[in-house]
């Protein structure tokens, strides 16, 4: 019997991290142009570095990884890399975070950043990529909002549609970043955070009560809290799941264990991610494949996860329309087939 191809099933990406997607042999390349080489020499040993006990050994290594990225060429080489890794597994449409904050350290702004993130995805081409900047919450909410302010001024020419706040959410709580969200959104931005990833039910519903973020990145631990996920179920709020990442991280123990099944079945609205890639040994397409082989969603159920991608993205309404459609049709002709 005929499958709904996964491979040629148009997708998005709405949780993808610039840093965390630089494809391998792209983030081997700057490690090595920076005086790296003694620390990954060749793929198998940067492999072996991208492995990790638990999400603050991860935040360690993306530290490191942010050692290897000094000049706003790493920057435009990179984007320009992750949007033909994306391009060539079908996706249609993507949100690609950055994380400036990260990397101002080398004496980069927050302006040339995105702008030369906006050239390397220019370069590619025939991709549509939007961008949302990651405030990142362990550098606190006044820095945010001077950031905020840098970001206004090339949002436009460089295509970023909102902000997010990444980090590490059990040590620095959304409170804070309140008022930062409210003058993000008084300047026609949009809203994400990460929540319920490290740490639990609470983290959400800060994120959706005190910064009124528009979805939940990752938002896995949802699951230990049924009154929570009948709000998410009521209310169409769409978390933003990342299996793979979870596993890695040590957020779920084991793949197995993530909840992503019963999200779904218990009619909690998500799309489906790969977060950081690069770093988790993943990709888009093998999370559509994960769903299928180990928690056994059928063709329908996988159009309607990819859909919803569609439906929950920081579009147009006139353009997302015309890629439901494209994708209606692609699916009735698939599913006709079987």
């Amino acid at each position: 019997m005929k499958r709904l191809d996964l491979e040629t099933l148009p997708k998005t990406e709405l949780h993808l991290h610039l840093e965390g997607a630089i494809p391998p042999d792209v983030l081997l390349e700057l490690v090595h142009k920076y005086g790296g080489a003694d620390e990954a020499p060749d793929p198998s040993r940067l492999a072996e570095r991208l492995t990790y006990r638990d999400f603050p050994h991860f935040l360690d290594t993306w530290r490191w990884m942010c050692r290897f990225v000094r000049e706003y060429d790493d920057f435009t080489r990179m984007a320009h890399g992750v949007a033909e890794s994306l391009a060539a597994q079908h996706v249609r449409y993507a949100e690609l975070h950055f994380s400036p904050p990260d990397f101002l350290g080398h004496g980069l702004t927050i302006a040339g950043i995105a702008t030369a993130v906006r050239a390397g995805l220019d370069q590619a081409g025939g991709l549509e990529v939007a961008l949302i900047m990651d405030l990142c919450r362990q550098y606190g909410p006044e820095k945010g909002h001077r950031w905020l302010a840098e970001l206004a001024e090339v949002a436009g020419e460089a295509g970023v549609v909102g902000v997010g706040l990444g980090g590490p959410e059990h040590l620095a709580p959304a409170g804070p970043y309140a008022e930062v969200f409210r003058d993000a959104k008084s300047r026609g931005l949009r809203r994400v955070a990460h929540a319920g990833e490290a740490a639990g039910p609470e983290s959400i519903w800060a994120a959706l009560d005190v910064l009124g973020a528009e979805r939940i990145g990752h938002g896995t631990l949802a699951i230990m809290d049924d009154d929570l996920v009948r709000h998410l179920r009521e209310t169409g709020i769409p978390l933003e799941v990342c299996p793979t990442s979870n596993a890695c991280t040590g957020v779920v123990a084991g793949i197995e264990r993530h909840p992503v099944r019963r999200l779904f079945d218990a009619g909690v609205r998500f799309t489906l991610s790969s977060d950081d890639p690069t770093f988790f040994g993943t990709n888009i397409v093998s999370e559509y494949r994960l769903l299928r082989e180990t928690f056994d969603f059928s063709d329908e159920e996988l159009a309607r996860v990819a859909r919803t991608g569609f439906e929950v993205a920081f579009l147009p309404d006139a353009r997302r329309a015309a890629l439901l459609r494209d994708f209606d049709e692609h699916c009735a002709r698939e599913l006709a087939g079987k």
